[in-house]
């Protein structure tokens, strides 16, 4: 029982609380306390009661009228508080916007919004008050017995019992006085003795002696039946107080019991942590005994350095004092009866010519020179020594950055290139500030399935087992990489770390990514069927097609302001479906002018796009229903389905099986909404890739937004023949199809997978 005192005390005080209110927070401060740090912060006092009698007060100290008067009354806490303690007293209404009383929250670390009645909208915590009072019992502290308040002292006997109603404690002598059989006082409910006696039940803060019978799971709060009926709960999901006390109840008696069931998990834990904390004691002396290490061979470096410059700066020194001093004695000779100057004087004494040439030769140079530095005279070194500064502002600011080894900071995931195609393909990069990292650790888990998606599979056995749990790449040296063997048209979370030698880093924030809703059908386009295949550019991997505008198609528009022709050009896929699922995806430029994306059936498209040159349009001709299907029967499919795009826009038909429609209405010519009978669609901005998913045995086809996997438009498609993929250009235009993540990255080294396995689920 003493070790539950920890959870009793005040956050303010450190003490055991004492007529605890609950913050909005849920925390718990004694009402003193959370007036006494009101008034700290600039709010004004509060009116308080007295606080209650200590068990050491007993009715000796006490006069006589004082202790036959029973105690103050509890209540007088619930109705300061629902008096409004803590506002401003004699505000009227209408004088500017209510005070808002922030109360700074301990356990929490923020200001908690009181509101503008302050302490009044925080109600007792009764429970806790009474764990309090059994708790005080049951390890005696202060071991001090309250004395009953009824008894004339000197003889004043130890209180047995506190009744409830009278709020008041009695010896046994008393409460048979004042609580005789057979009277209404005889159904007091009577407690343990007390000198802080509590209501029996909460009642509302804003109503007086209105019970709080109510709870709102939307507020979060406890009402009244005349709060219930507010506006401002309308439409909030409130259940009788008796319901949520049990719910709740339920739930912490099934956490309980679940913290009770592992209590070897605890102790396990407690274990590693004890070890954890001695291994710290250990690492962190191994660390300061590195860093005093580095730091000597820093400073032992400095020295050796300090003593080589020195030694260069007096070698310096000796040679400039060498020079000068040389210079001194040179000039010194030129003084008068002292060297040249004397031996220059005894020479011109000599008489003998011939003598005397011979001799003074190089007595002249020497004088020449002499008398040339004395009109040039400069310093034959310098002393000033400027160039032996140190300049340390960069090494200082080394040292300044001087810290202990970083983790690199949590990767950025680049959304442009992350895509879910035929495999995952996840792109990230680290913030400039970081630190480089060694290597990556991809993790990702499988998140659920889309519902209403089609049939899926690839996983089976330990890994759908542990689809909860987090898988990993281990060690990936770039900055991109690919998982494969997922589920289809489901959703995977990702997110990435760094790792150097400090260790791993924060992990980027998660991504989530929807896998297509079948099997990616690999193709590639075939223009042999085009109409005016000299028009049609094809790439040389066959993955892009683009429609170059020349002479014949300016002719055909000529033409067209007078008749009804109009030219188009196909692109077929090289594959004919006969059966399954697939799906494929394709990116259309914006500044195409008019571009249909979708399926056909094979001999259909042969049939429609071999006609003369000038091929009558359906747009114009109700009859010929190529564009449509018009001419089966209408309970038949069509024997085409297509999206129109153009001029940065696609076209959604509102007449067949839309995202937003019902999905078994089915009407004829409603395949891409531009015949006469469809009725108008919408249009929306052109998505950055649009998916196609054919199903031949449902002989449906789908239309995604390919970068969230958003269903656009579903309609029916016949395909009681080979059914390939088709795509018409009405004017210039390009479009792409999608790369294959495997091609991309064929040349990748592959990294090694591992699944992170919990404590209960076990891979097989």
């Amino acid at each position: 029982m003493r070790s539950m005192e920890q959870e009793l005390l005040c956050p303010v005080c450190k003490d055991i609380v004492k007529q605890p209110i609950v913050l909005p927070c849920l925390h718990s401060v004694c009402l003193m306390c959370a007036s006494e740090v009101l008034v700290q912060s600039g709010y004004p006092q509060p009116e308080l009661p007295p606080e209650p009698n200590s068990p050491a007060s007993t009715p000796n100290t006490r006069s006589p009228r004082q202790m036959r008067r029973p105690m103050p009354k509890s209540d007088r806490v619930d109705r300061l508080l629902r008096s409004g303690s803590g506002t401003y007293p004699g505000r009227r209404r209408k004088e500017g916007p209510p005070l808002v009383m922030l109360f700074p929250c301990v356990p929490c670390g923020r200001d908690v919004e009181l509101g503008e009645r302050g302490l009044a909208e925080c109600m007792r915590n009764l429970t806790l008050e009474r764990i309090v009072e059994r708790y005080r019992h049951t390890v005696s502290l202060g071991s001090v017995a309250v004395m009953c308040q009824f008894c004339k002292p000197p003889q004043a006997l130890e209180a047995t019992k506190g009744c409830t109603d009278c709020r008041a404690s009695f010896c046994n002598e008393c409460f048979k006085l004042y609580h005789p059989w057979g009277t209404p006082r005889a159904q007091h409910e009577h407690v343990q003795p007390t000198l802080n006696f509590r209501p029996k039940v909460l009642t509302c803060p804003e109503h007086d002696q209105e019970r709080l019978q109510f709870y709102c799971k939307s507020c979060q709060m406890l009402l009244c039946s005349l709060c219930k009926l507010r506006r401002i709960h309308t439409g909030h999901k409130i259940a009788p107080v008796t319901q949520a006390y049990q719910t709740l109840k339920d739930k912490i008696t099934k956490e309980m019991n679940f913290i009770l069931s592992n209590q070897e998990m605890v102790m396990t834990q407690i274990t590693q942590l004890e070890n954890a904390i001695t291994q710290t004691e250990v690492n962190s002396v191994s660390a300061k005994e590195q860093l005093s290490h580095c730091m000597k061979e820093i400073m032992a470096f400095l020295t050796d350095r300090q003593t080589m410059l020195a030694q260069a700066l007096e070698s310096s020194r000796q040679r400039r004092a060498e020079a000068l001093a040389n210079q001194v004695a040179e000039k010194r000779s030129l003084l008068e009866h002292a060297g040249l100057i004397a031996f220059t004087q005894e020479l011109l004494k000599e008489n003998d010519p011939s003598s005397f040439v011979h001799a003074a030769r190089i007595t002249h140079n020497r004088l020449a020179q002499s008398i040339e530095s004395v009109q040039r005279f400069s310093l034959s070194a310098d002393p000033s020594f400027r160039h032996f500064q140190l300049d340390v502002s960069r090494e200082l600011k080394l040292l300044t950055d001087l810290n202990f080894i970083q983790a690199p900071l949590a990767p950025v995931i680049d959304t442009q290139r992350t895509l879910a195609y035929d495999q995952l393909f996840l792109c990230w990069r680290l913030p400039q500030e970081s630190n480089p990292a060694w290597h990556y650790s991809v993790e990702f888990r499988w998140r659920g399935v889309v519902p209403g998606g089609g049939a899926r599979g690839g996983i089976r056995g330990g890994l759908a087992a542990a689809r909860w749990g987090w898988q990993r790449l281990e060690e990936v040296t770039g900055t991109c990489a690919v998982i494969d063997r997922l589920e289809m048209d489901s959703v995977y979370v990702l997110r990435v770390r760094g790792c150097n030698k400090a260790g791993f880093g924060e992990y980027s924030e998660e991504v989530y990514l929807h896998t297509p809703p079948a099997p990616v059908l690999n193709f590639y386009l075939d223009s042999r069927w085009g109409l005016h295949a000299d028009r049609l550019v094809l790439s040389k991997e066959q993955r892009c097609a683009r429609s170059v505008p020349g002479l014949s198609l300016l002719q055909a528009a000529d033409r067209a302001l007078t008749s009804c022709h109009l030219t188009a050009d196909l692109v077929v896929g090289d594959v004919a479906i006969t059966q399954g699922r697939h799906y494929w995806a394709c990116s259309v430029e914006p500044g195409s002018y008019l571009v249909k994306v979708g399926v056909g059936l094979e001999s259909k498209l042969q049939e429609w796009f071999h006609l003369p040159q000038d091929m009558a349009s359906p747009r114009y001709d109700p009859d010929s229903g190529h564009d449509s299907g018009a001419e089966d029967s209408s309970d038949s499919p069509p024997p085409f389905s297509f999206l129109t795009m153009g001029m940065g826009k696609i076209y959604l038909p509102s007449s067949a099986n839309s995202h937003h429609a019902n999905a078994k209405h089915r009407e004829s010519g409603f395949t891409n909404g531009n015949g006469p009978s469809s009725p108008a669609g919408v249009t929306y901005p052109l998505p950055p890739r649009l998916g196609v998913c054919l199903d031949f045995e449902k002989g449906r086809v789908t239309f995604y937004d390919a970068h969230s996997l958003r269903p656009l438009w579903e309609g029916p498609v016949d395909c009681s023949a080979p059914v390939c993929p088709a795509f018409c250009f009405i004017g210039g235009g390009a479009l792409q199809l999608q790369e294959l993540v495997a091609n991309r990255n064929a040349n990748q080294t592959p990294v090694r997978r591992v699944t992170i396995q919990s404590r209960v689920t076990k891979l097989n």
